[in-house]
């Protein structure tokens, strides 16, 4: 008796020992990229500090992202407005920008199976123009944004407040990085400088190497390479600090680094997502 009671406790010891060494299952995450905008860029110089880019032009996309998780799903950035899905596209008044939207938040999201309502959380990496464009569709959704960005645009005393995320009642705000669902898989990274609370976006989908999106930290390849910086960034210093950040954390992570106005890019992120 003494000798299978002893058999049983060793069984039961091993038994423990091989499920602790089993690594804990990663929950599944999805990630959509879909087009919310094309941007004609008619005057490049402005993504400098000098005039290096004087009289060249640059075709931008404008990119955003669902990310689905078990516990809920995000949408990072919104596009242009809805009011730019026009047969042309739109000349701005400076002449800097030509924009169009192809179609609108619903359809785009029907196209994957989503709703509107189907969200949790909306983050923009940033407050321009063409990354809240159809913000105020998302109200019921959980805005997770930096204290100090929210305060600039959204704020009491905001000097120019945003209309876009008028519409966003539901607010967390952020004082650095944030792990949207608590277990490393979607992580809001802290990067000031491009705005008083730019922000960009680690995914990790369970495929080769994580995802790292760049918001406006950079805006095209060229500006990686030579750290560029646009001459309407908020804070010149704190941008190239960010750079220096961001890279040092995607060496760390080995992430693969996708810049969301690059059109290039954007091709490149679906293939790499339709691996999973």
């Amino acid at each position: 008796m003494k000798k299978i009671l002893f058999l049983l406790l060793a069984i039961s010891i091993i038994s423990c020992k091989d499920a602790e060494k089993k690594e804990p299952v990663k929950p599944e995450v999805k990630l959509y990229a879909l087009v919310g905008g094309n941007i004609l860029v008619k005057k490049l110089e402005l993504f400098s500090q000098d005039t290096t880019y004087t009289g060249q032009s640059k075709q931008f996309t404008d990119a955003y992202y669902v990310i689905s998780h078990p516990k809920g799903n995000l949408m990072w950035d919104a596009g242009l407005p809805e009011q730019l899905v026009v047969a042309e596209p739109f000349h701005e008044p400076s002449g800097a920008f030509a924009l169009q939207r192809p179609d609108s938040l619903k359809n785009q999201l029907a196209s994957i199976g989503f709703k509107v309502e189907d969200f949790n959380y909306i983050a923009l990496s940033h407050h321009h123009f063409d990354h809240t464009g159809h913000a105020n569709l998302m109200k019921d959704a959980t805005w997770l944004v930096q204290e100090n960005e929210y305060n600039a645009i959204a704020g009491d005393s905001a000097k120019t407040k945003n209309p876009a995320v008028a519409a966003l009642k539901n607010v967390k705000k952020l004082n650095g990085d944030y792990d949207v669902f608590g277990d490393g898989t979607v992580v809001i990274k802290s990067m000031p400088g491009h705005t008083i609370g730019h922000q960009v976006l680690y995914v990790d989908l369970g495929l080769e190497q994580p995802i790292l999106l760049t918001g406006d930290l950079y805006h095209f390849e060229e500006n990686r390479k030579t750290k560029g910086v646009p001459s309407f960034n908020y804070n010149v210093e704190q941008t190239l600090e960010s750079m220096d950040k961001f890279e040092a954390f995607a060496k760390e992570k080995n992430a693969k680094v996708f810049i969301q106005h690059s059109p290039a890019d954007l091709e490149r992120i679906k293939k790499y997502v339709n691996q999973k």
